[in-house]
């Protein structure tokens, strides 16, 4: 996937710059085809990037609100943890980049140009200085090396790629041993009428450019991995899960 060409670096320290020009120069990682690849895979990089372009314009009236309390909990976790280079996997619009620390140097990246254009626009019209990149890549082929971050948050996100591990596996590879990913995202009801409301939408993840059906074990192989679960609200519609990088 090819990296953005236009990125921020003010503030960026020698390390950081590495990071940063590695991403841009390296050629996406690359993987041996998946034999046994996650079966929920219905939505693929065309298909998301279609979406994005027709949510791009409205996405922060839609969606801003109702998301904005998840969004808030994760970066104040991330805030809270130790290390200073954060890595916002599916940094859409930016909505969550003014909430950051200004210890904290993140790189945001997403697949969607459209939404990045906004970004863009946030981080230069808001003076984000520690935000020191903000890339177009496949979050399920990043293009970064072995631990270059401390932190991985992923907000609203897992439900938008293909393959849910294999992001959850590129997170794990660009996260340091010791470091942690954070994962703020709708978790499908194991009943009632939002299980039937989920699974009646399931069908149309394409259009939507989501999975309404997502569960937590199409993310983690086993949620006792997650040290941290948290209901967020409004309506515990969305919830906080925090997974130490351990080796």
């Amino acid at each position: 996937m090819r990296p953005s060409p236009a990125w921020s670096s003010a503030g960026t320290s020698s390390e950081e710059s590495r990071v940063i020009s590695h991403a841009r120069l390296q050629q996406p990682h690359r993987k041996p085809i998946d034999r046994d690849a996650h079966p929920r895979a219905a939505l693929d990089a065309g298909a998301v990037r279609d979406a994005y372009r027709r949510w791009a314009g409205v996405y922060d009236e839609v969606f801003g609100g109702v998301s904005g309390a998840g969004r808030r909990r994760a970066v104040a976790a991330a805030n809270r943890l130790p290390g200073t280079k954060v890595l916002e996997v599916g940094v859409g619009t930016g909505l969550a980049l003014p909430l950051y620390e200004e210890n904290k140097q993140v790189v945001g990246i997403d697949l969607s140009s459209d939404m990045l254009r906004r970004a863009h626009d946030r981080v230069a019209n808001e003076r984000l200085h520690n935000v020191t990149g903000l890339l177009e890549m496949d979050a399920e082929s990043m293009a970064f090396e072995d631990g270059s971050f401390d932190i991985a948050v992923a907000m609203f996100t897992a439900t938008v790629v293909p393959d849910a591990r294999r992001l959850f596996r590129e997170m794990r590879r660009v996260v340091r041993p010791g470091g942690e990913l954070l994962f703020v995202n709708h978790f499908a009801a194991e009943g009632g009428l939002r299980w039937w409301a989920e699974r009646t939408l399931a069908p149309l993840s394409r259009v939507l450019g989501w999975h309404p059906d997502f569960a937590l074990t199409d993310l983690l192989d086993d949620p006792r991995q997650a040290a941290e679960i948290e209901v967020c609200p409004p309506f515990g519609l969305f919830t906080l899960v925090r997974v130490p990088n351990l080796d």
